[in-house]
C-alpha cells in the first residue's frame, strides 16, 4: 500500500476510535487511540541497529504529548490534526474516491476537536486580544503562544529497576487501593492496558527481529517482558523503546540509570568495554535518527548520582560515543562540580576541541543553588535539575516547565517608543503608553516599558495555565503518568493533579538589545543630552538613512559584554525586572513555578526580521543578540570581559540561560591550558554553563561557498547544535557575525 494512503487510513481509523470513546474516561479514550497508532507509527529495525525502536511517521492525525520531533511536522500537541497535509492529500485524490470524502469529514471534525484548537477556543477575550496570532515566524509581534508540553523527563531508573512486571504489580497494587477508597479506578485500568500495549509492541519487534536474523534483539525483547533488566543490553532496550512509545524526547541522567549495568557487565566479563561502546554508539545513532532538533538531551555527571564511580565510567564512554557518532544528537550535557572525577572534564574538552560542540557544560556549584532558589525547592531536590530543549531546566521526573510562550523584548521597547503602533507593520500593538513627549525623564520611559512587557507576560502566563487545564480535561498521558513521581500514588494523570511540580517557562528574546537600547537612550538623551528622544525616534524610523551621526552615537554608547559598569548595570536592572516579573506570575495563575528562560533557537534571527531599528544602533531586520550574549560585534574587550558581564546577571531568578561562544581551533588546540583557565575562572565567578563551538577561522565562510565539503562542520545555534550547511542563510549569517575568539 502507498505509504501516504496507509498513513491516511490510520488517521481515519484513529478518528473513528476517538469518536467511539469521545465520552469515555480520558485514559480509556487515549489508550484505545494509541492502539490504533502503535505499532503503525514505528519504524523498522535497520541492518546496523543493535536495538529495536524507531520513530517512523506519526501521520496527519494522532496523539503525541509534544508537538514536534516525531518525523512529521506536527502543528499542535496531544490530539492533533495537520490540516495542511490533509488538504494536499485531498487535492491529490480523485473526487469520486471514498477516502476523499472521509478525509474532508475527518478534517472538519478535528478542526474543533484537536487540542490546540480547544486551547485557542478557551481563550478569554483578554488573552485573545493580547495574543491574536500564533505565527511568530511569519509576522511582527511582541508575544506569541506556543502549543506543546515540553521538558518531559521520565523516571528511567524506576523503569529499569522494576521492569515491566514490577510496573504492572505497582499499577495493580494502587488500583486495589483506589477501589477501596473510591478513587479513579479507570485510570489504573488504562495504565494496565498501556503496559499490555507496550508488550504487544515488544512482540511486534521481536517477530521482526527474528525474521531478519537479529536474534539477540528478539531474545532481549522477550526477556524484558517477563523480568526486570539484568544486563546493559536489556536496560538500554527497555528504556529506549519506552522513550519511543511514550513520546518523551529527552533521555535523562543516563549514567545514573545505566551506569550500574555498564560496570556490572564489564566487571563480570559478560561484555568488553569495546562491546559496551558499540552498544552506546548504536543507541546514539538511533537518537540522532529520531531528529528531534531541539531535544535529544542525555545528561551525565553532576551532584546527586548514586554509585558515582559506576556513573563516571558510563559517562566517559558516553563522551567517547559522542566523539565517534558525528551527528547533531544526542545533545550530551555534562554537569560538573568541584571534586568530581576530573577525567570527565578532560575528555569533554577533548571532544569539544575536535569540533563536536558536545558535551555542553553545566556548573553544578552554581546551578544547584540557583535552581533551589528559583524553583523554591530543597537542595536535595535541586540536585536533580536537568536541562532540556534550548537551555531550560526542570526537575528530573518531578516537574514540567513547558516553554509555552515567547516574547520579543526589543519589539516591546519599539512599540513603547511609538505609543502602541508598530512602525514595521503599521498595526496597533500592545497598549498605548504615551507619546515620546510624555517621557520627560528616563524613569517614565522605563515605567512605560515595564507596563508594556507586563501586559504580555500576564497574557502568556494565563495562556500557559489554560493550556495545562485543557490537556488535563482531554488526556491522561498514560506512559508519562507511569514514570512521573507521585502520579500513581495520587491516582491522577500527569496534568490532572498527578505531577509533583507543575511549572511553566517563558522564552525571552532580545534581552541584550533591549538593555543596550535603554542604556543608549538614558546615556545619550537624558544624561549627556547629545540627542533628543524625538530625533532618536526619527533616526530609528528612517533605519538610520540620513542619520549616520546619530547611529554612530548609539553604536558608541556603552554595551553589555565589555565589563562596562554603565551597560552592565542597566543589563542587570533589566534582567531582574524581566525575571522577577515572570516569576511573580506563579501565585496569580496557580502554578508551582513560572520562570523566564534566556535562550536561543534561531528565534533571535526570526524576531529580528520583524523588528525595526533599535537604539543600540542595530539596523531594522538584523538579528537580535543570541540569548544573553553581547550583540554581534559590540564586544570590544575580549572574551574575559564578556564573561565578566555575564556573571553579573543573577541565575537565581530564572530557569536557564544560554552562553554560546566561538573559539578558533588554533586557540583551543594550541592554548588549551589558557582555555581551561578561562573557563574555570568563569565558572568560579558564577558562570552557569557554556556551549562552545570550535571552528577553524574561515571555515564558516568557505562552508557557505562549498557546502558539500563542509557537512562535518557543527555549530551551536543557540541551545542546540546543527550542521552549519543545513541552516537557513539568515541563521548562517547570524552565526558568522558572532565574535570568534
Amino acid at each position: 500500500m502507498d505509504a501516504k494512503i496507509d498513513s491516511l487510513s490510520m488517521g481515519l481509523a484513529f478518528t473513528e476510535t476517538y469518536k467511539k470513546y469521545k465520552d469515555a474516561h480520558p485514559g480509556i479514550r487515549e489508550i484505545n487511540c494509541l492502539k490504533v497508532m502503535f505499532p503503525h507509527v514505528l519504524g523498522d529495525i535497520q541492518s546496523t541497529d543493535l536495538f529495536a525502536g524507531r520513530d517512523n511517521h506519526y501521520g496527519p492525525i494522532g496523539f503525541v504529548p509534544e508537538g514536534n520531533g516525531h518525523g512529521h511536522s506536527i502543528n499542535g500537541y496531544t490530539y492533533y490534526c495537520d490540516e495542511a497535509f490533509l488538504d494536499e492529500e485531498i487535492q491529490r485524490l480523485n473526487p469520486n474516491d471514498k477516502m476523499m470524502q472521509q478525509l474532508e469529514e475527518a478534517k472538519l471534525f478535528w478542526k474543533t476537536e484537536n487540542t490546540k484548537a480547544k486551547t485557542r477556543r478557551a481563550y478569554p477575550e483578554a488573552i485573545a486580544c493580547a495574543l491574536p496570532s500564533d505565527n511568530f515566524s511569519g509576522e511582527a509581534g511582541i508575544g506569541f503562544p506556543l502549543y506543546r508540553i515540553g521538558g518531559i523527563y521520565l523516571n528511567n531508573d524506576k523503569l529499569v529497576s522494576l521492569g515491566l512486571p514490577g510496573m504492572l504489580d505497582e499499577v495493580r497494587r494502587y488500583r486495589s487501593i483506589a477501589l477501596e477508597t473510591g478513587k479513579d479506578v479507570e485510570l489504573y485500568d488504562a495504565l494496565e492496558m498501556a503496559l499490555d500495549l507496550f508488550k504487544d509492541i515488544c512482540n511486534f519487534y521481536a517477530k521482526q527481529a527474528a525474521a531478519i536474523g537479529k536474534y539477540d534483539i528478539a531474545a532481549t525483547l522477550m526477556k524484558i517482558q517477563i523480568s526486570r533488566p539484568k544486563t546493559l543490553r536489556e536496560a538500554i532496550q527497555l528504556s529506549w523503546l519506552y522513550q519511543i512509545v511514550s513520546g518523551a524526547l529527552n533521555y535523562g541522567r543516563m549514567d545514573v540509570y545505566l551506569g550500574d549495568f555498564y560496570a556490572h557487565d564489564i566487571d563480570s566479563g559478560l561484555i568488553t568495554e569495546e562491546e559496551a561502546l558499540e552498544m552506546l554508539t548504536s543507541l546514539w545513532q538511533l537518537i540522532a535518527d529520531r531528529k528531534t532538533t531541539w531535544n535529544g538531551r542525555v545528561i551525565i555527571g553532576g551532584m546527586g548520582r548514586r554509585n558515582e564511580p559506576h556513573a563516571d565510567r558510563f559517562a566517559l564512554a558516553a563522551i567517547e560515543a559522542t566523539r565517534q557518532v558525528k551527528e547533531i544528537e544526542p545533545q550530551l550535557s555534562l554537569r560538573f562540580y568541584k571534586g568530581m572525577n576530573p577525567l570527565l572534564m578532560e575528555k569533554a574538552l577533548l571532544s569539544i576541541g575536535e569540533g563536536r560542540t558536545y558535551p555542553m557544560l553545566y556548573n553544578d556549584d552554581v546551578n544547584v543553588k540557583a535552581v533551589s532558589k528559583a524553583f523554591e525547592v530543597s537542595h536535595q531536590q535541586a540536585v536533580h535539575y536537568v536541562p532540556f530543549g534550548c537551555g531550560e531546566y526542570v526537575l528530573d521526573h518531578q516537574s514540567l516547565g513547558t516553554p509555552s510562550g515567547v516574547i520579543n523584548l526589543t519589539k516591546a521597547l519599539e512599540i513603547v517608543l511609538n505609543n502602541g503602533k508598530d512602525p514595521v507593520s503599521g498595526k496597533s500593538m500592545g497598549i498605548e503608553t504615551g507619546g515620546t513627549h510624555t517621557f520627560t525623564d528616563f524613569n517614565k520611559l522605563f515605567t512605560a516599558y515595564k507596563k508594556q512587557v507586563q501586559y504580555y507576560v500576564e497574557a502568556l502566563a494565563d495562556q500557559e495555565k489554560l493550556e495545562y487545564q485543557v490537556v488535563s480535561e482531554n488526556a491522561s498521558y498514560l506512559y508519562l503518568t507511569l514514570l512521573y513521581d507521585d502520579c500513581l500514588e495520587k491516582g491522577k494523570g500527569l496534568l490532572s493533579g498527578g505531577i509533583r511540580y507543575l511549572g511553566g517557562t517563558l522564552e525571552t528574546y532580545g534581552n541584550t538589545n533591549a538593555a543596550d537600547s535603554l542604556t543608549a537612550i538614558k546615556h545619550l538623551v537624558y544624561d549627556q543630552k547629545k540627542i533628543t528622544l524625538s530625533k532618536l525616534l526619527e533616526a530609528l524610523k528612517a533605519n538610520f538613512v540620513g542619520y549616520e551621526k546619530e547611529r554612530s552615537l548609539m553604536l558608541g554608547a556603552p554595551k553589555f559584554g565589555n565589563d562596562d559598569p554603565i551597560a552592565d548595570e542597566m543589563a542587570k536592572m533589566h534582567h531582574e525586572f524581566i525575571c522577577n516579573l515572570i516569576r511573580d506570575q506563579k501565585e496569580r495563575i496557580g502554578l508551582h513555578s513560572y520562570l523566564a528562560v534566556i535562550i536561543n533557537n534561531s528565534t533571535n534571527t526570526t524576531f529580528g526580521l520583524f523588528t525595526g531599528a533599535s537604539a543600540d544602533g542595530r539596523k531594522a531586520g538584523a538579528p537580535l543578540a543570541n540569548a544573553n550574549m553581547p550583540s554581534a560585534g559590540s564586544d570590544k574587550n575580549g572574551i574575559t570581559a564578556v564573561m565578566n558581564s555575564q556573571v553579573k546577571l543573577s541565575a537565581k531568578i530564572h530557569a536557564g540561560s544560554v552562553q554560546n561562544v566561538k573559539f578558533s581551533k588554533d586557540l583551543f588546540t594550541n592554548s588549551l591550558q589558557t582555555i581551561k583557565a578561562l573557563l574555570y575562572t568563569y565558572f568560579e565567578k558564577g558562570g552557569t554553563q557554556s556551549m562552545i563551538t570550535v571552528v577553524n577561522r574561515g571555515d564558516l565562510e568557505n562552508a557557505m561557498k562549498e557546502p558539500e565539503k563542509y557537512r562535518h562542520l557543527f555549530v551551536r545555534v543557540g541551545g542546540f547544535s546543527a550542521r552549519f550547511v543545513e541552516l537557513d542563510l539568515d541563521v548562517q549569517l547570524e552565526i558568522l557575525s558572532r565574535t570568534l575568539y
